[in-house]
């Protein structure tokens, strides 16, 4: 390298290695940057987690054992919504082989597609984003450099709030001014239709080195309604990087919506005790308010709105947004084995009787073979580095939890398609009070059945997917 050259680096963070998989045409890069992820907290030394992991799942089934249950898991998920592993089983089952299925169809058209660029094959788990992309781009003549110049985040913050005020009547203000704790959070009054104070919101949404990576909503004040009642006060983080403007893809536009729907569920709840309040329901519930408002991000009454080119101003063209909505079935199969993998990964090892000692690679390598994984799809998640378990009880034999609310989210989505308008106001209504206000004052189950009027069906989810066809 000489003196004055430029050197590029990139971190590991989803924000910044995911662009990088998905549009570097150095194939020799894109690998690199693949196994630096795959590999993180497995390197012998003092940051290898695996020591620590295996500490905690022995903590873990002593934990079990105290209380009378035979795993980790038969304990964790007598408080879920699912019961019994039995349940989440079904659930992953369920999803697992037609995935498998559908991603044979899939390698194929990459297979041609990386023939047709002299690329190797077969391909390798550090080409399939590439791939995908670039048949995404032929199929649909989408590229994402097309759709990112619409995403500037401001707009898209704009677009979730005007969803917020079609379906409940809420409006934000910005609060200038304020004793925030860092420049970059920006903070916003809540008022509901009536103009009383609902709350705070705050954002922060910017990476930075201090800031642990991922997207997340904290309450700094939960509300509650006993002895004169008390405002909550709600945060949303994520990670984007920070530019002027910032443009989002479009996986950045659903991670925000997905986070401003945790946020409304702290924002708009209605309970009286504190502990019942917003988000603090079951583990496999709680993902429901969150998932759902994804589904508006793709309205294109709000994206013909707000989705404008940060330079021109103009609006994105409605054949624009129909090539996005088609894509977004395409390379479900992958993203559905990438996530449900590490899900029967968790389930599979904090199943684990009590009294079993965990090497932590020698039981990932045999459970991904197992399942027959697809070396060149991979994991999400790998064992070393899977956060979620970890960090605390919450995802432990519980990263499910997200296609088990994907279910439910993607049945009251329906509602809506049912009624012929997205923001229709007696559905929108009846969401409000059984699911976004409800908080834990009841029994889930039967906060989606006063909802939805039944049960949640698994179709509606395999359909959204791709991978079955719509009846």
């Amino acid at each position: 390298m000489g003196l004055g050259e430029k050197v590029h680096a990139i971190t590991l963070s989803p924000s910044m290695a995911e662009p990088f998989l998905t549009f570097s045409s150095r194939r020799d890069l894109r690998e690199t940057v693949w196994r630096a992820r795959v590999q993180r907290g497995a390197h012998s030394g003092r940051r290898d987690n695996r020591p620590v992991a295996a500490q905690i799942m022995t903590l873990r089934q002593e934990q079990a054992q105290l209380h009378g249950y035979a795993s980790y898991a038969d304990y964790a998920l007598v408080d879920r919504m699912a019961a019994s592993t039995a349940a989440v089983s079904q659930l992953l089952s369920s999803v697992w082989e037609p995935a498998k299925a559908k991603a044979d169809e899939d390698r194929a058209l990459l297979t041609e597609m990386a023939n047709a660029l002299g690329q190797p094959t077969p391909i390798a788990a550090w080409d399939w984003r590439y791939l995908a992309q670039r048949v995404r781009a032929q199929r649909f003549e989408l590229d994402e450099a097309q759709v990112k110049p619409f995403f500037t985040l401001d707009h898209m913050i704009a677009a979730m709030f005007d969803c917020a005020q079609r379906l409940f009547g809420l409006s934000f203000v910005e609060q200038h001014g304020l004793a925030l704790y860092h420049p970059d959070v920006r903070a916003w009054e809540v008022r509901g239709p009536d103009g009383a104070l609902v709350g705070l919101f705050l954002g922060d949404n910017f990476a930075r080195a201090t800031k642990r990576s991922g997207a997340w909503m904290s309450v700094f004040r939960s509300q509650s309604g006993h002895d004169g009642g008390v405002l909550p006060i709600v945060i949303n983080n994520n990670n984007f990087a920070k530019a002027s403007p910032t443009l989002l893809s479009f996986e950045d536009v659903k991670t925000l919506f997905h986070e401003f729907g945790h946020g409304l569920h702290g924002l708009l709840s209605q309970v009286r005790y504190e502990r019942l309040a917003g988000t603090q329901v079951l583990r496999d519930f709680v993902e429901l308010p969150s998932q759902l408002f994804e589904n508006w991000a793709l309205e294109p009454q709000i994206l013909q709105r707000h989705a404008c080119h940060f330079e021109s101003g103009e609006p994105i063209a409605r054949a624009l947004l129909d090539k996005l909505q088609a894509a977004q079935r395409f390379n479900q199969a992958w993203a559905t084995i990438q996530y449900t993998g590490p899900a029967l990964l968790d389930l599979a090892l904090h199943a684990l009787p009590h009294g079993t000692s965990v090497d932590i690679a020698a039981f990932e390598e045999q459970q991904c073979r197992a399942l027959g994984i697809p070396p060149d799809i991979g994991l999400r998640h790998h064992l070393a580095h899977f956060q979620h378990l970890y960090a605390g009880s919450s995802y432990a034999a519980g990263y499910y939890v997200y296609m088990w609310a994907e279910v439910l989210e993607a049945d009251a989505f329906d509602a809506f398609r049912e009624a012929g308008d997205a923001f229709d106001q007696a559905t929108a209504q009846r969401l409000l009070r059984h699911i976004y206000s409800a908080g834990n004052r009841e029994d889930p189950a039967q906060a989606f059945r006063a909802f939805r009027g039944r049960d949640a069906r698994i179709e509606p989810m395999l359909v959204k997917r791709g991978l079955r066809a719509a009846d």
